[in-house]
């Protein structure tokens, strides 16, 4: 497992690398230098499960806001800087707990040299990010295209320019929305570097594309033993990205907690309204502080023996349910008696 040998590296108080869980990161899409709106999003998205948060930072405004932010916040707070160095310090100076930046566009070395002090200076890591939509002509031209090969070398030297600056304490990030280029520039850098590597697809896509492509994608990467923090990118409410990302980490074994919901995909023998009541059991659970599983079947086919293995589980029959607990009928329910039931239940669970 490669995580459990990547070196540790702590963002504002949080550790990621060597062997510690893997932590689900965000990106606000707020103006930044409109602070009040970026608080309030950054609390939004903390009470979803969000471990990290990022922030752009296109201008001064928007690097002096965070000082603001960075106080009222109560998770770790990175800056995404592009082309302007003096950005990067600028957000270094207001709080920042660690910088994105992508070394080729900040210019001549020694702006990058300056960036590098400031953050040794106090101690804050470096995100160095490689995004196939940049890669380097020369990497382009040399592999004839972009490829997995050409983000690995572009990711590599650009972290061995700040180590020869005498800075190791970095995260690699390298990303295409090349779901299986992806996969296998991640397979390729994890033999080849020790530091804790952030992964995910970009640009992937709205919530349904995005979604698949982020699950098939960042499935097999991890379960390769690959990647120390996790950021779903989607288009549409961050908090959605949290809420994949906790799923796609608890489907692969790499996080405990929450209520797993399961239901069948529904059929011809289906007698109640399994979809809307599946999803009223999905919505109902999303925030309840429980580790079990949930069943919400349809029918007498499989639906018993399915609820008998959850924790907890509805099987439908006609207009009606059985109500089961660790295996065992409680109760038979009218179909509008259900979620409710279900609800009580799991208000006044104690296992």
């Amino acid at each position: 497992m490669y995580r459990e040998h990547t070196r540790e590296v702590s963002i504002g108080g949080r550790v990621i690398g060597g062997g510690n869980p893997i932590l689900i990161q965000s990106m606000t899409n707020t103006r930044t230098d409109d602070a009040e709106a970026t608080v309030a999003q950054i609390e939004a998205l903390t009470q979803a499960g969000c471990e990290i948060i990022r922030c752009a930072v296109p201008d001064m405004e928007a690097a002096r806001a965070l000082k603001q932010i960075r106080e009222r916040i109560r998770i770790p707070l990175v800056a995404d800087i592009h082309f302007d160095y003096r950005l990067a310090i600028a957000a270094i100076e207001n709080g920042a707990d660690k910088i994105r930046i992508n070394p080729g566009n900040i210019g001549s070395a020694d702006r990058v040299r300056a960036v590098v002090d400031a953050a040794k200076e106090r101690g804050i890591p470096i995100r160095v990010g490689v995004n196939s939509g940049s890669l380097e002509k020369e990497l382009v031209e040399k592999y004839h295209g972009v490829t997995a090969e050409g983000l690995v070398e572009s990711a590599l030297a650009k972290a061995g320019m700040i180590e020869d600056m005498g800075y190791e304490n970095l995260v690699i990030s390298i990303k295409s929305s090349d779901v299986l280029m992806c996969a296998k520039a991640h397979e390729q850098i994890a033999e080849k570097t020790d530091h804790p590597l952030h992964v995910g697809i970009t640009e992937a896509g709205s919530v349904y594309a995005g979604n698949i492509k982020s699950a098939v994608g960042l499935a097999l990467i991890l379960s390769k033993g690959i990647g120390d923090t996790i950021r779903v990118s989607l288009t549409g409410d961050p908090v959605e990205e949290i809420r994949s990302a906790k799923l796609i980490l608890k489907t692969l074994g790499l996080r405990k907690g929450g209520i797993e919901v399961v239901s069948c995909p529904t059929c011809g023998r289906t007698q109640i309204d399994l979809i809307s009541l599946a999803q009223k059991v999905e919505e109902m659970t999303a925030d309840m502080p429980l580790d079990l599983k949930v069943a919400v079947m349809g029918c007498v086919v499989n639906g018993p023996g399915e609820a008998k293995e959850a924790d907890l589980g509805i099987a439908g029959g006609k207009g009606t349910g059985l109500l089961i607990r660790k295996g065992e009928v409680i109760r038979t329910l009218k179909e509008d008696q259900l979620l409710d039931a279900l609800r009580e239940e799991l208000e006044h669970w104690n296992g």
